[in-house]
């Protein structure tokens, strides 16, 4: 796990592209809540999502470490995808990214966009992911995973902005795609000698962490059918739950419906457009009110980056994949 000292270090890199992200206490979420909450938003970065800082840190190393051309290959539901586009456009790495059938028309432009150049393999994430491995193999390309040292140094930055400033936080939800914001913020929690609760957001349509979390030991799901696709993920990383295990206070399931409402309730509080992982730790936080009264509350905004088709449907009233 990062030491201060990484996080440090890593926070200044970040911050020579990107400023801090803001956070605010909303006061209609703290009415709808029944407490102060504040809301980390990771959605006001260049690529819209929290996963671009550890994607600047992890090829500031590649670049120092490796010469000649940088071929990099990756695989996503998008954020992590376009973290890789974005920092290995500017480190001058030709990038691939693998994606599953079906996914987000918006990001995959989005990645296209910052340069990557995209494969479509595989009914999820967990199946693009070995495809990655296999062409990785195949071409000689440097795989950049999704979970690293360097990558939850990158990510904990925004914990370190967040709980440097509002540092009596009671207790902060983190949503869990394959751990690296949770990670980074147990990392920077125990940095700063806090007693902060961290308390992690899973789909329970894509239980596999919590699961993890119970039996004390990695747990696959068959499945990961969740519009929410920032926590799409079956397989939990050995290493990341590790630290999970020893570092958070719970892992909470949210069904569809309940972040589909939090997106509603994030848009109508604050205008700010939240993807399903993005709005997931407020609907974890609201299934917890009643334990929540008289404490100060944050939660992490991850990403924005939600298709407008998807968005349309949720601001209506519904639930994308509801009959």
């Amino acid at each position: 796990m990062p030491k201060r000292d990484d996080i440090e270090r890593a926070a200044a890199l970040v911050h020579a592209t990107l400023g801090p992200t803001p956070h605010y206490a909303w006061p209609l979420l703290a009415k709808r809540l029944g407490t102060e909450i504040w809301v980390k938003h990771e959605n006001h970065t260049p690529t819209g999502a929290f996963k671009v800082r550890g994607g600047l840190v992890y090829f500031d190393r590649l670049r120092r470490e490796r010469t000649g051309a940088l071929g990099v290959i990756s695989a996503t539901r998008g954020n992590h995808g376009q973290s890789v586009a974005f920092a290995g456009g500017r480190a001058g790495a030709a990038v691939t990214i693998v994606v599953p059938h079906g996914n987000s028309p918006e990001k995959n432009a989005a990645m296209r966009a910052f340069g990557a150049r995209l494969v479509e393999f595989g009914r999820d994430f967990d199946a693009a992911k070995a495809h990655a491995f296999e062409l990785a193999e195949r071409d000689g390309l440097v795989f950049a995973p999704a979970i690293s040292r360097e990558l939850i140094s990158g990510v904990a930055t925004y914990a370190l902005e967040l709980m440097s400033a509002v540092a009596d936080l009671d207790v902060l939800y983190v949503p869990i795609g394959l751990g690296s914001g949770i990670c980074g913020c147990i990392a920077v929690r125990e940095a700063l000698g806090l007693k902060t609760e961290i308390v992690g957001v899973v789909s329970a349509r894509a239980p596999g962490y919590a699961l993890s979390f119970a039996a004390g030991r990695p747990v696959a799901t068959d499945s990961a059918d969740t519009f929410a696709d920032g926590m799409a993920v079956r397989t939990p990383d050995p290493a990341a739950l590790e630290i999970i295990r020893r570092g958070a206070a719970r892992i909470v399931e949210v069904d569809d419906d309940a972040v589909a409402a939090a997106i509603r309730a994030l848009f109508e509080d604050t205008h700010n457009m939240a993807e399903g992982a993005g709005a997931a730790p407020l609907a974890a936080a609201l299934a917890e009110r009643d334990r929540l009264r008289g404490r100060r509350v944050g939660i992490v905004l991850t990403g924005g980056n939600i298709d407008r088709t998807v968005a349309a449907e949720v601001l209506a009233g519904g639930t994308p994949g509801t009959a």
